[in-house]
């Protein structure tokens, strides 16, 4: 056999040699198959793709859109909780809204042009709404600073500066864009935008576990064992979301329609009158049977009910815009709770014990 023959032949074995070793046995199959095309990618026997036409019949990805109250193929049987939320929602923070409303003129502008570059849907921007107001200068008791809240850790990942003399956390335009690159990597994990918000909120972990806890990516079927202030946190962004994107339908917001009615897509479709919106009407009897103790923190409402032999609807009835106190979403610091008179020395005897009961109630499903 010629020198030239020999020299193939030991390259080839060598190649086998060293394949079979990285492999263990090798099929007939796998070795011999003829391929016809370079071009085409040989699977195993009788299954080839043509790489020129999976380009071709490939759909380029689309983020799925934010879903805003009334859509009732996204909420389904919640549709009626989250409308009603975000009725709770407009008349509690009316005012603050209204401010925003102009505030936003033109940092929106900055916003949409940066998620329009990241392909993300623009109803995001209402994220920052939440977090700071939309105010650059903002700062948390945790240290999230800027427009988007963004912790020091998460900001720097992102590709921003973060130091003493110079905090790009605080530059519209690029805290917007670190932002976006941090949805666009939560949505990458959760293949949802309500779960993105959540773990904008309180970290990817406990959205997880949450998700190996029920076996369930459906966010109100986690949301039981979410942090309550998370909980919230999604409750307001879609309540925020959904009346930004339907102001022109609404009055001015110092003038808020009763009731308001959205179709399939989260649109206003009905108003039913233009009054302003009134606080429920106490009777004279319920007014001098009523007792009003001030809340610093949410206590359970079952578990007050419970404890003081009170009607649970009676205290629901009472107080109306509570939830939005217990999910850290109400206005103000504190609560003022009515609850019935001859129940109010029972309350101040037991507010130690309903206090420290109420925090293991809010926070035991999140363990």
């Amino acid at each position: 056999m010629p020198y030239k023959s020999l020299y193939i032949v030991f390259i080839f074995l060598a190649a086998f040699s060293s394949l079979y070793s990285q492999q263990g046995s090798i099929p007939a199959s796998a070795l011999f198959t003829k391929v016809a095309r370079i071009d085409t990618i040989v699977i195993s026997e009788g299954y080839k793709i043509d790489p020129a036409k999976e380009k071709k019949t490939k759909k380029p990805f689309e983020y799925k859109s934010v879903p805003l109250a009334g859509q009732k193929a996204y909420f389904g049987d919640m549709n009626d909780y989250v409308t009603e939320f975000v009725r709770k929602y407009l008349l509690a923070h009316k005012w603050t809204l209204n401010c925003v409303q102009g505030r936003g003129i033109s940092s929106f502008s900055v916003m949409d042009t940066v998620l329009k570059k990241y392909k993300i849907p623009l109803e995001l921007k209402y994220l920052a709404v939440i977090e700071s107001a939309l105010n650059h200068n903002a700062v948390s008791r945790v240290g999230a600073v800027g427009p988007w809240q963004l912790m020091r850790p998460t900001a720097k990942l992102m590709g921003l500066t973060v130091s003493r003399k110079h905090d790009e956390r605080r530059d519209w335009y690029k805290s917007t864009n670190a932002a976006a690159k941090y949805l666009v990597q939560l949505y990458g994990q959760l293949d949802d935008w309500l779960l993105v918000i959540a773990a904008y909120n309180s970290g990817p972990g406990p959205v997880q576990r949450a998700i190996a806890r029920t076996g369930s990516t459906n966010f109100w079927d986690i949301k039981p064992f979410l942090p309550k202030e998370t909980q919230g946190h999604v409750l307001a962004f879609i309540a925020t979301a959904t009346i930004f994107e339907n102001l022109s339908k609404f009055i001015a917001l110092g003038n808020v329609p009763i009731d308001v009615k959205f179709d399939d897509q989260g649109r206003v479709i009905a108003e039913v009158t233009k009054n302003p919106i009134k606080s429920y009407r106490f009777s004279d009897s319920e007014l001098k049977s009523m007792a009003i103790v001030k809340l610093k923190e949410p206590l359970s409402m079952e578990l007050i009910a419970q404890e003081l032999s009170i009607d649970l609807r009676l205290l629901n009835r009472w107080n109306t815009d509570y939830e939005l106190f217990e999910y850290n979403t109400y206005p103000s610091d504190a609560y003022n709770l009515r609850i019935p008179k001859d129940k109010l020395e029972s309350f101040v005897q037991k507010k130690d014990y309903l206090t420290k009961r109420s925090k293991k109630i809010l926070s035991e499903n999140t363990m």
